[in-house]
């Protein structure tokens, strides 16, 4: 008496007489006895598997959740079913035993800014599994590295402190520029108003030898009769003022009594 088992597309069956293996079959019709083998069914598709919440330790001692995603196809049937017990966990262990070497060598800002890094380690140190395991590795992926809570409330207070502590630097040194600004307007306000009255100290002076020296060039110029002319006018307006009493030497009264104008003045002032 014969049985009779379709292998589905993309499958194997493995026939095992008295629980020994005795031949694998393609996908389609295949035939055994039912009372002395049997058909182990083993499925060559690809298949995803998800490694959720594994611990690793980095370089400098902080802890990192890790969530791994990879992707797997059964490459030798025969060593899948019966030379590991289970070669699915066997690979899981692997592939955890690699990222913790990956990831203890490095430190935590290092694995968390690199793990497209890690991904192409870790893919090279799985390498092909089919001589151990019957399984090929397709793709390996590291979709999350989270540290643990404390290590993040760490890192938060530092995030916030280096924040305060930036502000704090941009306050004072915008502080101490709005300072320097202001010094230097006032001391160039102080330069410019003293330059300025130097100016113009310099600007009178030159008026004030100007003038000088245009009356030392007048006087220079004038001859005797002017400085007499002068003389006999200071006479009038003495003769015509309240005054009444004249100071002169013996050699300008006689010179001054031969001019006949000088001489009535005199007169005038010495009978009031």
């Amino acid at each position: 008496m014969f049985g009779f088992k379709v292998v589905r597309q993309n499958h194997v069956g493995l026939i095992e007489t008295l629980g020994k293996y005795r031949r694998e079959v393609d996908a389609g019709l295949s035939f055994y006895v039912p009372m002395f083998q049997k058909v182990r069914i083993v499925d060559l598709a690809m298949i995803p598997l998800s490694l959720k919440g594994y611990s690793v330790i980095t370089k400098d001692n902080a802890e990192v959740q890790t969530n791994v995603t990879l992707n797997y196809h059964v490459t030798d049937a025969r060593k899948f079913e019966y030379e590991n017990s289970n070669s699915v966990e066997s690979m899981v262990q692997l592939v955890r035993g690699h990222l913790h070497d990956i990831i203890g060598k490095i430190d935590l800002n290092e694995a968390l800014g690199s793990t497209s890094k890690i991904n192409a380690d870790l893919a090279n140190a799985i390498g092909d599994l089919t001589n151990t395991y019957g399984i090929k590795v397709d793709r390996v992926n590291i979709d999350e590295l989270k540290p643990s809570a404390s290590i993040t409330e760490s890192m938060e207070k530092q995030i916030r402190a280096d924040r305060e502590k930036t502000a704090a630097i941009a306050k004072a040194n915008g502080e101490a520029r709005s300072i320097e600004i202001e010094t230097k307007a006032r001391n160039d306000a102080t330069v410019s108003t003293a330059k300025a009255q130097a100016e113009a100290t310099i600007a009178r002076a030159d008026a004030k030898a100007y003038e000088i020296k245009k009356l030392n060039d007048m006087l220079a110029s004038a001859d005797s009769k002017y400085f007499t002319d002068q003389q006999i006018q200071a006479f009038a307006d003495l003769a015509n003022s309240a005054a009444n009493t004249v100071v002169m030497s013996k050699e300008d009264i006689g010179k001054y009594s031969e001019i006949p104008v000088t001489a009535q003045v005199m007169n005038q002032i010495s009978n009031k």
